[in-house]
């Protein structure tokens, strides 16, 4: 997956330019600049890795996707036709939807489901927006095998705020089970315990050569030494974070989330599922063959876990093939220093529009509950602690999707759907971290529901995110949908306003954020973008679980803060 610089001008020239008149592009209303079309089919395909062969589903019949280029305003079309014999949705990660709600695409939340035989064009600009994102499936356990990356470069003449890459690359972490997907969430369900760990590790669907059956399952990267290369590194994972480093070699981070970053340098790095985060790598280390490694970060306590890395190689130029790979160097699987370390050097290169003053201020807690045990088989289905049925909560309300979509509910008044009573607050206050109301299994359950946060068009919003400690503390990726966010504290600990320190002059400007274990961070964002907007974890258990919530945005004045209605072949349930 590679991009030389000669390549970036073929590549550019051919893509069709179809310009706006400049009174459109100059009222900022989002209909792009150039218009990139592209034709996705959701497909099945038989795969064999570490000697064991499975159907996935993946999109164009390559895994990972086909990668999407654009430029910063581009309106970009996919027409997606949904040839596998399971329901498919594709959400396009970070991509801010200005006025585009519609094509957000996560399952009854703003779409229906495409169903099998059928299709669905999303239409979005990639308004003031450059840098690395991603797609993915946002139906089921599918992400695991349907994603890609979309690679968004600036203006034409506008250069990069770093030294120019001789090539760059994308990578992207994954996970790998012999099951499939659906089967694998379905028993985890029945089950009410946790997912088996992942078989491997995978580097752009390549496991690399620790696994069982697969020493030359191995993705390479051909570098010049002396050359400087940027790394676009995606983490397309399910349930697991990943420390990431290359033997021998500095990263040097200088856009985190598709926004350029105070450029700092480190040796090995940590990304959550939702992240994406470019890295300059100068090949200035002697002729060889270096690995690249991606492993575990499970800051929970009592979960299993794959503890080999994935591999692929970064290998020099003149290097022999006969030679062994050097081995990178990654930190204990929980150590939290590093994973704290890179957050706090974490800084906006330039953070403008950052909200000084709040109109809505939220507290949502975020962790894991022990519902009671219902079932007349508990043996069988009643696998968490204690004897009782895991879930997941956000403010204590475990998230039930819909049967209809929200959007179509919010924009057609369909009542009877959801609710708009999601707490803005915790119900309940007590230790958060270091404790439980009550003893497990004993009301420690979730409330269950499909509630919604109402917000004013242009609210200026601060939202605390406190994880909790009821089951196990975790570092929880939390994504939002429709919106980046500045944020502006983190720490140890239960929130205490008093006490935290907020930084609010260069903030990072994120769309996933792993609120630390055992902690909390504080985002900000102003609500100027009207639809309905999930928020969620980005752990694909998690989310089942019912980690999630949804805001409903209301439309402003005029057509600019307006919701616009429906497309035409919006799926039907």
């Amino acid at each position: 997956m590679a991009l030389s610089s000669s390549h970036h001008i073929l590549l550019l020239s051919f893509l069709l330019s179809c310009y706006v008149p400049l009174g459109l592009a100059s009222r900022h209303w989002p209909v792009g600049g150039s218009t990139r079309f592209y034709d996705f089919k959701v497909q099945t395909i038989r795969v064999t890795k570490l000697c064991k062969t499975k159907d996935i589903v993946t999109v164009n019949g390559m895994f990972p996707g086909p990668v999407i280029y654009a430029q910063e305003d581009d309106r970009i079309i996919v027409k997606v036709t949904n040839e596998s014999p399971h329901n498919a949705t594709i959400h396009w990660h970070g991509v801010r939807q200005r006025l585009s709600c519609w094509a957000d695409g996560p399952s009854y939340i703003t779409q229906c489901p495409i169903q099998a035989g059928q299709s669905f064009t999303y239409e979005f600009t990639l308004f003031q927006q450059k840098g690395t994102l991603f797609w993915h499936a946002h139906i089921s356990w599918l992400r695991a095998t349907v994603n890609g990356a979309i690679v968004i470069y600036p203006k034409t003449g506008v250069p990069y705020p770093f030294p120019y890459p001789y090539e760059e690359h994308v990578l992207i972490f994954g996970e790998y089970w012999h099951k499939d997907m659906l089967q694998l969430e379905n028993e985890v369900v029945a089950s009410g315990g946790s997912p088996p760990p992942a078989e491997a590790y995978l580097i752009n669907s390549h496991p690399g050569p620790r696994y069982n059956c697969s020493a030359t399952d191995v993705y390479k990267i051909d570098v010049v030494p002396g050359k400087t290369y940027l790394l676009r590194l995606i983490s397309a994972s399910l349930n697991m974070e990943h420390f990431f480093a290359i033997a021998g070699h500095k990263l040097t981070i200088v856009e985190a989330d598709a926004e350029y970053t105070k450029p700092f340098t480190v040796d090995r790095l940590m990304i959550t599922p939702g992240q994406t985060i470019n890295v300059l790598v100068k090949a200035d280390q002697p002729i060889d063959r270096y690995d690249m490694a991606v492993g575990p970060y499970m800051s929970a306590q009592n979960v299993t876990f794959q503890n080999i890395s994935a591999i692929a190689h970064f290998q020099y130029t003149g290097a022999t093939l006969d030679d062994l790979s050097l081995p990178a160097q990654l930190p204990v699987y929980n150590d939290n220093l590093v994973v704290n370390t890179n957050l706090h050097m974490l800084r906006s290169l330039n953070a403008t529009n950052l909200p000084s003053e709040i109109d809505a201020n939220l507290f949502f807690t975020v962790g894991l509950n022990v519902d009671e045990c219902h079932s007349s088989n508990p043996n069988k289905s009643c696998k968490g602690p204690s004897g009782g049925v895991l879930a997941a909560s956000m403010n204590n309300v475990s998230f039930v999707k819909p049967n209809i979509s929200l959007l179509q509910a919010y924009y057609n008044n369909i009542n009877g759907l959801y609710t708009d009573d999601f707490p803005g607050v915790p119900l309940k206050t007590y230790d958060f971290v270091n404790g439980a109301p009550n003893n497990i299994p004993n009301n420690t359950q979730s409330l269950i529901g499909t509630k919604v946060k109402v917000l004013e068009y242009g609210s200026r919003v601060q939202l605390i995110l406190q994880n909790t400690g009821t089951v196990t503390t975790e570092n929880h990726p939390i994504h939002l949908h429709g919106y980046n966010f500045y944020v502006v504290g983190y720490g140890t600990g239960n929130y205490n306003p008093m006490s935290a320190k907020l930084n609010l002059a260069d903030p990072p400007y994120m769309n996933t954020i792993g609120v630390p274990v055992g902690g909390w961070a504080a985002i900000r964002f102003v609500a100027d973008n009207p639809g309905v907007w999930f928020m969620h974890c980005h752990f694909d258990v998690h989310l089942t679980w019912g980690l999630s919530m949804a805001f409903i945005v209301k439309n402003g004045e005029g057509s600019l803060e307006t919701l616009p209605h429906p497309p035409a072949d919006l799926p039907k349930c």
